[in-house]
């Protein structure tokens, strides 16, 4: 990154006041004329948003910079997170960093407004540069990751995207409709504590879900536990509900509840216990026989709130 020419001053942190960086300015070859300019411009396109990117973009991690952002005696930039990284010798020129704020760069970013950086996925807000980052954590047009709790999958995308992605590469069982009746058999229930069961995706009112199975331990005690998760937003799921039904020998579990965003990761909606729990001992109680073998039948629906 080349060397950014400011008003730079060499005081801690938590001293830089109003007064200070309303003194500080910068010129950056015409590109930053005064804050009207500089926001019509960035939302009309302007070539000089680059420009700008480029001096906010830390070299070390290359994400955006924010207060505080410091600079070497020579004017080479990078942000507070990657300071102690580069052991306060820079990146650049190996010049000892000391404690100097670049305070002109932070009141350019102050200027700003920007728009989110999923605009190509179909975000249309504008954000000043200090909150862009917060809105950006929770836009909705964020990609999703993918919801296969049988790896860490790193995969991310769009509904349609990972709908594919789940049927091409993980060959997970898909269907349509709102009831389902599946079966769960597993050969030695005793010496299994963790395991996780083929994803099943429905497509249902126009929108899909994914029913999730497994074992694992709550506190010194083996469940199993079934739960339903919804591929989109958090407030599009409360629009709809769904239940949950186990049983064997003239007994039975029922749960019902609303199907949880593909947002909260499947680690968070298990570790909740939003779902349907069975104890193991139950579990092979449903089974019948000698309960030496797991044979669970699960049915359930899914249907849409009023």
């Amino acid at each position: 990154m080349a060397p950014v020419s400011s008003i730079c001053m060499e005081i801690p942190d938590s001293q830089a006041t109003d007064d200070e960086l309303a003194s500080a300015s910068i010129e950056l070859d015409g590109i930053l004329p005064s804050k009207s300019s500089t926001v019509s411009g960035i939302k009309a396109g302007s070539s000089s948003t680059s420009g700008v990117h480029e001096l906010l973009e830390c070299p070390v991690c290359t994400s955006s910079m924010y207060p505080p952002i410091h600079q070497c005696p020579n004017g080479h930039t990078l942000c507070s997170s990657c300071k102690p990284r580069v052991h306060n010798h820079c990146p650049t020129c190996r010049q000892e960093l000391g404690n100097i704020r670049c305070l002109a760069l932070e009141k350019v970013a102050e200027s700003l407004e920007l728009p989110c950086k999923y605009q190509n996925l179909g975000c249309s807000d504008i954000h000043p540069y200090y909150t862009k980052l917060k809105h950006e954590q929770l836009c909705r047009f964020r990609p999703y990751n993918c919801p296969y709790a049988g790896s860490e999958c790193l995969v991310t995308g769009d509904i349609p995207m990972l709908v594919a992605h789940l049927k091409n590469d993980h060959k997970v069982d898909m269907h349509d409709g709102c009831t389902f009746n599946h079966r769960y058999v597993k050969s030695n229930p005793h010496e299994v504590e963790n395991a996780t069961w083929m994803l099943t995706v429905f497509s249902c009112f126009g929108q899909y879900f994914c029913l999730h199975f497994e074992a694992f331990l709550l506190g010194l005690s083996p469940v199993y536990m079934a739960f339903l998760r919804f591929m989109g937003e958090d407030s599009e799921a409360k629009n709809f509900s769904y239940s949950l039904e186990v049983g064997g020998n003239g007994r039975k579990l029922i749960w019902q509840g609303v199907p949880r965003s593909i947002r909260d990761s499947h680690r968070k909606v298990r570790d909740s216990y939003d779902g349907l729990i069975i104890h193991r001992n139950m579990a092979l109680f449903f089974s019948g026989g000698n309960r030496q073998e797991l044979k669970l039948r699960v049915t359930g629906r899914i249907w849409r709130e009023q």
